[in-house]
């Protein structure tokens, strides 16, 4: 038996077909109908008959996208507008006649990590995205942590501390999601660009900060003691809540090779005098890790 994992973004939706020991044996990409609901149905259901005449048979599917579900199965997507309000999984399952998964990406992406990722050989894994956003998810024993609200793994709707806001002197900021001072607007890629305008009075974006870094431009370090202060904060209020054995990272902004490389000793600074920080190393699978936890799922 062959799955499918489709990975539905703001922009793309990145359809893959895996064997059965979830290798990666076919890809591609079409471009995401955002405004219009049934153009969007039509979009995902045309990729699963595409893959099904490419294996030759009707194959599970899984998917992964940026948003909430709630208990109800109806979606809250800020990068899919149509999406929101929808019962995409019950939807398809009707134009498919088969079961539809469909999970938050962001935990996809932590479930392909758990299980011979790069948190392979560890119990209780967290997957963290870093990227236009700032999300993640729980694997405990390979399996992801179900919740009945779908919110557990919003590490990044935690808030900026005082004591963080006041070092730095940084404006409280009101989050996308609607609520105030998230530390996402600060973590994720818009929050770097708002950083380093913050200590230079320059606009750039991160993939400029990341430059400078490797430039050792003080200015960038400067605003990277900043960012690795707040992420540090935050994993430490995470590890304080749900205590994983090792943090996996992935996204765009991830790929900033100083923030894996110091992130665990900002980690330890806001813990408890005497216990360590988890691990944090960089995904096993990169960008197709979401793609790959989707077809997991799927495959339940």
């Amino acid at each position: 038996m062959k799955h499918i994992g489709i990975d539905i973004g703001g922009t793309k939706i990145e359809t893959a077909i895996f064997d059965r020991d979830f290798n990666a044996i076919q890809s591609w990409r079409i471009p995401t109908p955002k405004r219009d609901y049934a153009s969007f149905l039509m979009a995902v259901r045309d990729q699963v008959v595409r893959a099904d005449e490419l294996i030759g048979e009707h194959s599970h599917v899984g998917i992964g996208m940026p948003g909430l579900i709630n208990s109800q199965g109806r979606v809250l997507s800020a990068n899919v507008p149509c999406a929101t309000g929808q019962c995409i999984a019950a939807d398809l399952k009707r134009k498919l006649n088969r079961k539809v998964a469909l999970m938050n990406d962001t935990r996809c992406f932590a479930l392909s990590e758990a299980n011979r990722g790069a948190g392979d050989g560890f119990h209780r894994v967290f997957g963290a995205i870093i990227g236009t956003g700032a999300a993640g998810g729980l694997c405990v024993g390979k399996e992801i942590q179900q919740t009945q609200l779908g919110i557990a793994g919003e590490y990044g709707h935690l808030p900026l501390s005082a004591q963080l806001q006041q070092k730095y002197a940084l404006p409280v900021l009101t989050c996308g999601c609607g609520l105030v001072g998230c530390t996402e607007s600060y973590i994720a890629g818009p929050g770097i660009e708002f950083l380093y305008q913050h200590f230079t009075g320059q606009r750039h974006s991160s993939s400029h900060w990341a430059s400078q870094l490797d430039a050792n431009d003080p200015q960038a370090q400067t605003i990277l003691q900043c960012y690795l202060d707040i992420l540090g904060e935050t994993f430490a209020s995470l590890c304080k809540l749900v205590e994983p054995d090792i943090i996996v990272l992935g996204g765009g902004v991830s790929q900033v090779a100083q923030i894996a490389e110091h992130l665990s000793a900002n980690i330890e600074k806001y813990l408890f005098k005497g216990f360590s920080a988890p691990p944090v190393v960089n995904a096993r699978f990169g960008d197709a890790s979401g793609v790959r936890g989707a077809a997991m799922l799927g495959g339940d």
